[in-house]
């Protein structure tokens, strides 16, 4: 077994003591990040990284563990960038002012991300520059920085997808919140395809990685389905933007 498919699996039990069940997914890990207990804690160790102070414009995954992020980015009035649900929408632009003072926790959500978000073509989205940092959830990650996400890769092929438009680079910021009990405390050494993580934040550690290996670039188009090309619009364009269409 694959260490990313056992680090899960290892994780999800003991998870169900301190994750926040879902709406839709109630405790089915393998669909989506759980928020937990403790996450505003981890948040706060998050917002006090050098990365944050200076932070205007910023990518941040749609997982729960980051609701509270998200809602803080909001109410500072940062640019935000935040993907729909499995890449099905694209990506939604939060302007700073987009959400009404007061509401920025339901602007957090993927419900309030989607209503108050402006969908962006990947031209629109190149347009606005570079990230100033990028927080992603985990289902785990390991003191070395490798992270383990929900089984589908799509934080990955995200990544990949901005280092193509030079949104992202090795340098870029990259940060995750999870829970302690979703660290693994020893080095796993990254497969090529892993993208490391500068720091992990939970309710009790702020854990600097020093990574040793340089981050994935560019979509390795060869491992990419025709049905993935189908349902996600902005690898569909990023595909006639290379010439493959």
């Amino acid at each position: 077994m694959a260490h990313s498919s056992f680090a899960r699996e290892l994780l999800w039990d003991s998870l169900r003591a301190v994750a926040v069940p879902d709406s839709r997914f109630h405790h089915r890990f393998s669909e989506f990040i759980p928020d937990f207990a403790g996450s505003a804690a981890a948040i706060d160790r998050l917002c006090a990284l050098p990365p944050f102070a200076t932070a205007r414009h910023v990518f941040v995954t749609p997982d729960n563990s980051l609701i509270e992020l998200r809602r803080r980015l909001l109410q500072a009035g940062v640019s935000l960038v935040v993907s729909s649900y499995n890449m099905a929408s694209g990506f939604y632009l939060l302007r700073p002012g987009a959400v009404p003072q007061g509401h920025e926790l339901y602007g957090a959500w993927p419900d309030g991300l989607a209503h108050f978000g402006q969908a962006l073509s990947l031209q629109a989205l190149a347009d606005l520059g570079r990230f100033d940092f990028v927080a992603t959830g985990a289902s785990a990650v390991a003191t070395s920085g490798v992270r383990f996400g929900r089984g589908h890769g799509f934080f990955d092929l995200e990544w990949r997808i901005f280092s193509d438009m030079g949104l992202v680079d090795n340098a870029t910021p990259l940060v995750t919140a999870v829970h302690d009990l979703q660290v693994l405390d020893k080095k796993l050494f990254p497969s090529p395809d892993d993208v490391l993580v500068d720091w992990i934040c939970t309710p009790t550690r702020s854990l600097q990685v020093q990574r040793e290996a340089a981050r994935p670039r560019g979509v390795n188009w060869k491992d990419i389905t025709p049905e993935q090309v189908r349902a996600m619009p902005a690898l569909a364009e990023l595909h006639r933007t290379v010439g493959l269409a």
